[in-house]
């Protein structure tokens, strides 16, 4: 998920997950009703202030180990992160989440076309076309998500 995070904010990112964040009460308040209210505040609103190009300053601080147990189930929160992490970026930048598909699609197309023409396979070859023209349509689809934020940000 880190690089996911940092291929949307443009920035390498020292830890994404971090729990302790100083902030303005009066800073942060705007944010709100796009930020995760749960284990993932942290990761939203580091993300909220980087793609709204806010200083985010990472300070190095001693720690011990933690006694215990943890409370992070790593699957299903992995999962809900992941979530907080893509409303983020449709809500923020939705462009770089189309391109990152539109990428996948390309990708996927060329394989698919290089397989159809090493072996003849047809099927390949009809996937590969769709594939193609799936990256269009993806993409086509995100410039269409980033004018629609634009305009809905837009202050009036």
């Amino acid at each position: 998920m880190k690089w996911l995070v940092e291929f949307t904010t443009g920035r390498r990112i020292a830890d994404v997950n971090s729990g302790f964040r100083v902030f303005s009460r009066g800073e942060v308040l705007p944010y709100l009703d796009h930020l995760c209210n749960t284990f993932s505040f942290t990761t939203s609103v580091t993300l909220a202030y980087m793609m709204t190009s806010k200083f985010v300053g990472y300070v190095p601080i001693a720690y011990h180990p933690r006694i215990g147990n943890t409370k992070v189930r790593l699957f299903r929160d992995s999962l809900r992160t992941l979530q907080y992490i893509v409303q983020a970026i449709l809500y923020y930048n939705p462009l770089k989440m189309f391109l990152l598909i539109s990428g996948l699609l390309f990708v996927a197309a060329s394989v698919l076309m290089i397989l159809a023409l090493q072996w003849k396979i047809m099927t390949a070859f009809y996937l590969g076309v769709g594939c193609y023209l799936m990256v269009v349509t993806v993409f086509c689809l995100g410039m269409l998500a980033e004018l629609l934020s634009k305009i809905m940000t837009k202050p009036r």
